[in-house]
């Protein structure tokens, strides 16, 4: 592409300076065939105005210059071209500060220009050399503007990109979550359960048989909640939600005494006017504080305080269990409920803080903002 243009320039300048001097006769003076020569040499350097755009511009500018000085030829009028396709290259070569100042020594150049080209009125210098310079700028202005919207949508597209790949592990860590808090509760009653039956085998069958009907219980909740999750993967989030109240809370406590946790939940204000959103996070952080208990602590009390605050559209989750009793057996967990739990309260907006108590026991505790 670059050679046929410059195939053309080269064409061009040979139509506009070689053949009118030859149409009118070729000079026969060596002053003449030089002042010729310079005058193509500088209407030829306009052929690398791509490849050098500050270089050539110069160059053709400064060897018409040196024509005119030289004298002794024929100066076509349509070699008049050249300055224009000079000045305007010379545009097009700088950008921000230094165009400014590439203008005025343009402006300076003009000077010598209408002295040595005799001419008797600047409207013809002027009138070849301003226009272009002008139209160049225009253009280079035009092509910065595009380099610099093409910039931007480079710029946000990687931000599109990385906010998708947030957006992705945001989601994938969430779902994570809730496969932790569902299979994480449901495994720790079924594991309990399973080595209290153990025990009570033969010298309590009741007892035992309790045992096993326990795990069943936790085994079909659990059921149910992975195909709540696989609702909430396949789109339907309300299903998965469970409500907009904390009849879900009540639910797990039940479920919790059943299985032997000594347990007590007391609620405040109105928690029919809990977001669907908020009560299932603090459905979580009780579930979550439930299935510690019953790995860590099965035999200890856990009082458990839900506080609905009205005027500060607040709700106050608070979960405490006692120390660990001599001879409880612990259950292994991953480590990564409290850390879910915490990350998807700061996301909410809430606060988040678990630790021991001053007895050795353990407290959660929840604050979610409720509107």
């Amino acid at each position: 592409m670059r050679l046929l243009e410059r195939s053309g320039i080269a064409l061009g300048i040979l139509l506009l300076v070689a053949l009118p001097t030859a149409l009118r006769g070729w000079p026969t003076t060596l002053r003449g065939n030089l002042f010729i020569l310079v005058v193509l040499s500088a209407g030829l350097a306009l052929m690398w105005w791509r490849s050098y755009p500050r270089a050539a511009p110069l160059l053709a500018l400064g060897l018409l210059l040196l024509a005119l000085a030289i004298g002794g030829g024929w100066f076509p009028d349509t070699a008049v071209a050249i300055y224009s396709l000079g000045f305007a290259a010379l545009a097009l070569g700088w950008s921000g500060r230094a165009a400014w100042l590439v203008a005025l020594c343009a402006a300076a150049f003009l000077v010598p220009l209408y002295i040595l080209s005799g001419e008797t009125s600047w409207v013809a210098v002027l009138m070849f050399t301003v226009p272009p310079y002008a139209a160049g700028t225009v253009l280079r202005l035009r092509r910065e503007t595009a380099d610099q919207l093409a910039l931007r949508v480079e710029e946000l597209e990687d931000e599109r990109e990385l906010f998708t790949e947030i957006a992705l592990r945001h989601e994938r860590a969430r779902i994570a979550s809730e496969l932790h808090d569902i299979v994480g509760h449901a495994i720790s009653v079924m594991v309990i359960q399973a080595a209290a039956g153990q025990r009570l085998v033969d010298s309590d069958p009741a007892r035992a048989k309790k045992a096993l009907a326990a795990i069943s219980e936790s085994a079909r909740q659990g059921s149910e909640d992975l195909r709540q999750l696989v609702k909430l993967l396949g789109g339907s989030a309300d299903d998965f939600v469970g409500g907009p109240d904390l009849a879900l809370v009540d639910e797990v406590v039940t479920r919790a005494a059943r299985n032997g946790l000594n347990v007590s939940c007391r609620f405040e204000g109105d928690r029919d006017r809990v977001a669907a959103p908020v009560a299932h996070l603090a459905f979580r952080v009780v579930q979550e504080s439930l299935t510690n208990a019953l790995r860590y602590a099965p035999r200890s009390e856990v009082r458990i305080f839900i506080s609905v605050d009205e005027t500060e559209r607040g709700l106050a989750v608070r979960v405490e269990n006692d120390n660990r009793m001599p001879g409880d057996t612990t259950l292994a967990g991953t480590g990564r409920g409290l850390v879910g739990l915490r990350e998807r309260i700061q996301t909410l907006g809430g606060q988040f803080d678990a630790g021991r108590t001053y007895n050795g026991g353990w407290v959660v505790e929840a604050r979610l903002p409720n509107g």
